[in-house]
């Protein structure tokens, strides 16, 4: 009897702590993914649903059960429960005292689908004891939170969509309380936050309120607007808006209603998720097709299918660019120790921002603040002391190793602006940590491909992140690519580092000297 009352207790409650690590790390990345299906259905397709799910320690531990089990026979399966659910439970552990563990960011949302997730771990772990079968908790632990946490979202999902909703009409209608403000939406594939900051940095005489860093969704975007308009601060707001689909950026508009409207660059970030180049095309251009007539677009004349864009626009637009036949062109292009320099209008601007592809983002800023009535010349002072946001192609030196940081990014356009300045830089051993591509489909080899021939021309050692993303860099070129593992060994003092994608610092510590 005391044994079957230990077994009722103990069984579940080891089995919840077993299951507690998975659980989190499920959610936490689920919670990268916005809690969006699509975009975790795509990742789970592009790097193995079961890798992820189960994780590469657990079912080496499941393993070693069923043949303990077929070993010992029948009589010692309790003792084998008993002991996996131990080992499980131990790993959980040694994760979290470790900090190895990853936890999702503790918002309401989180913590509503993780409470749902965990009661119902526990309910299902003491009904399969009650039920008497309690062998096969070992195998559900290796899945359960698989199953929990979606069954958690889809029971929150009402709640949240009711929310979402009353925060948007919240936003619309202090939105039509204040028509006079003055709203700049700034989109693209790549390249809008680092123009929203060089816009809030030329325009900060207006006094702008400009959307956070990271904050670009419809919920994001709104909940900032409904603060800003709650304290109505200030007069000129300038907002960054990203998409994943068609719909979500005229569905912004509906809300922040901008008069004046930026495109950085469309090219294939996400295109997995928007299904095609024209509906990627389509879903930036919502914005230029929301601004008023008496507004005015703002384009990347360097970019084809931005420039396509001015077609679309019911109002004025002002193309800017570096290669001619545009409204404000760039030129005398240099790349310095500093950052970049250019001529404007016979201005010469020094912008401590690195790359050069980041012109045209200084372009649109420009063009924006003359449009207001901003003279070029105070601008290219408050530009002197431009701080560009972290990890957005910025550049320090650690441990002695120089850095370029671009682990915000994640696109073809951003990694191949990586390699080119990389090229021009002075180092002899020069390093590219690549994390991969991510939501590219079909597209993602053949683009890693054509990353690999260009890096294989500047880099002395290329280190990639995703195993699959490195076969495909490999493939394009004859150079060695490293797969990024614990046996990675570090890069010299004096070496040139270039992390390109989302990464954790830890990888990059992981290389540098000690």
């Amino acid at each position: 009897m005391v044994g079957y009352v230990i077994s009722i207790l103990l069984l579940p409650v080891l089995a919840v702590l077993a299951s507690l690590s998975p659980l989190l790390t499920l959610a936490w990345l689920w919670q990268i993914k916005e809690w969006r299906w699509d975009r975790m259905l795509e990742h789970l397709e592009r790097t193995g649903a079961w890798a992820q799910i189960t994780g590469r320690v657990r079912p080496g531990i499941f393993a070693f059960f069923l043949l303990g089990v077929s070993a010992a026979g029948k009589e010692w399966t309790d003792v084998a429960v008993l002991t996996a659910l131990c080992v499980f439970a131990l790993a959980t552990l040694v994760q979290m005292l470790l900090h190895r563990q990853r936890y999702p960011v503790l918002t309401a949302k989180a913590l509503m689908i993780l409470t749902i997730a965990g009661a119902l771990t526990v309910l299902i772990m003491f009904a399969i004891v009650l039920s008497g079968y309690g062998a096969t908790l070992p195998a559900v632990v290796l899945f359960l939170h698989a199953a929990t946490l979606p069954v958690a979202w889809i029971l929150v999902y009402p709640v949240d969509v009711f929310l979402k909703r009353n925060i948007i009409r919240h936003a619309r209608r202090l939105r039509e309380a204040h028509p006079d403000l003055t709203v700049i939406g700034v989109t693209g594939s790549v390249g809008k936050s680092t123009t929203k900051e060089l816009l809030a940095c030329v325009l900060k005489d207006l006094k702008p309120a400009v959307t956070p860093a990271h904050v670009n969704s419809e919920i994001g975007v709104a909940q900032w607007l409904n603060a800003q308009l709650t304290t109505h601060s200030s007069q000129l707001l300038i907002a960054e808006v990203g998409a994943y689909r068609r719909g979500e950026i005229a569905l912004m508009c509906t809300y922040l209603r901008p008069s004046l409207g930026v495109v950085t660059h469309v090219g294939t970030q996400h295109i997995a998720l928007f299904g095609s180049q024209q509906n990627l095309f389509d879903a930036k251009s919502e914005l230029v097709r929301a601004l008023p007539q008496d507004g005015r677009a703002f384009l990347n004349g360097d970019n084809a299918l931005c420039r396509k864009m001015a077609s679309l626009s019911p109002c004025p637009v002002t193309m800017v660019g570096t290669g001619g036949s545009c409204d404000l062109e760039a030129f005398d292009i240099e790349e310095t120790p500093r950052g970049i320099r250019f001529r404007a209008r016979d201005i010469l601007f020094d912008v401590p921002l690195h790359g050069t592809h980041n012109i045209t983002n200084v372009l649109l800023a420009l063009a924006v603040g003359e449009h207001l009535g901003i003279a070029l010349e105070r601008m290219r002072e408050h530009l002197r002391s431009f701080t560009p946001l972290s990890q957005t192609f910025t550049v320090r030196e650690e441990s002695g190793v120089r850095i370029l940081d671009d682990t915000h990014n994640s696109s073809v356009a951003s990694v191949k602006a990586a390699i080119a300045w990389a090229r021009t830089q002075p180092e002899e051993h020069k390093i590219l940590l690549a994390a991969g591509l991510i939501e590219m489909g079909d597209l993602q080899s053949p683009a890693e491909q054509e990353l690999g021939a260009l890096a294989g021309k500047v880099f002395t050692r290329i280190i990639v992140i995703d195993p699959q993303s490195a076969r495909n860099f490999a493939a394009g070129t004859d150079k060695n690519i490293e797969a990024f593992s614990s046996a990675t060994t570090r890069i010299p003092s004096g070496s040139l580092l270039v992390c390109a994608g989302r990464m954790s610092p830890a990888v990059i510590a992981h290389l540098l000297p000690s």
